[in-house]
């Protein structure tokens, strides 16, 4: 500390005493920034004072003297991470999730539209709608980087090869004649015991995508 600072510095404290002001002075343990060190604090009537020197020591800062000012930088503290922390869903894989749930609706969707009204279904028309799927679960697998997108990934695969089977069932059905009876009750297709678990693993996923956190359901296995 230069002289002058000294100087003033010893003037004050003399002021002090003559005042009669209440000092008390001690070493104790500063903790800045995370960072720890011991400094000499001086209490008056209540009020903690150290000097600026010890707290830019402590902190691994800088204290300048220009002109009529005191320059005091510290460093900016850096928040601790956890590498380790694999229990949400990556934003990467959120996005990639939640585009294959809608290319297995726009897969689905149309099948099940062709078949109730009797159009014709082909398994190349078929494979139109279930490519981008494919392609989709292919993004998602390689966005998966945490333990909980994985675990999602899991039920995102069981989505997909539950439309798949149902889609082989459908173009089946049509070759066989066995459409039929989805187009002749509106709720045919709609009370099939794998149509419901599509619909209830998808509308689940969604939510989940949504979430960030991974969970799991029945339906999806």
């Amino acid at each position: 500390m230069p002289d002058n600072w000294r100087g003033t510095s010893l003037v004050l404290l003399a002021m002090l005493f003559v005042s009669g002001i209440t000092l008390a002075q001690k070493q104790q343990s500063v903790v800045i920034n995370g960072k720890a060190g011991q400094a000499s604090v001086l209490q008056i009537d209540g009020r903690a004072y150290v000097d600026l020197e010890t707290l830019a020591r402590i902190a691994n800062g800088s204290l300048s003297f220009k002109a009529n000012r005191i320059v005091l930088t510290l460093p900016t503290p850096t928040l601790p991470t956890d590498p380790g922390d694999d229990s949400g869903l990556s934003k990467d894989f959120m996005k990639a999730g939640i585009e294959e749930i809608a290319s297995l609706r726009e897969w689905a969707s149309p099948l099940a539209n062709a078949i109730q009204n009797g159009y014709p279904v082909t398994e190349y028309w078929v494979a139109n709608y279930r490519e981008p799927a494919v392609h989709g679960l292919r993004l998602a697998s390689v966005a998966a980087t945490t333990d909980a997108d994985r675990s999602a990934l899991q039920l995102l695969t069981n989505e997909f090869e539950a439309v798949r089977q149902w889609s082989n069932n459908l173009v089946e059905a049509h070759k066989s004649m066995g459409a039929a009876q989805y187009a002749i009750s509106t709720s045919a297709l709609r009370d099939d015991p794998l149509s419901q678990k599509i619909v209830t693993c998808g509308r689940f996923l969604a939510q989940m995508l949504a979430s960030g956190s991974f969970q799991d359901d029945s339906t999806c296995h």
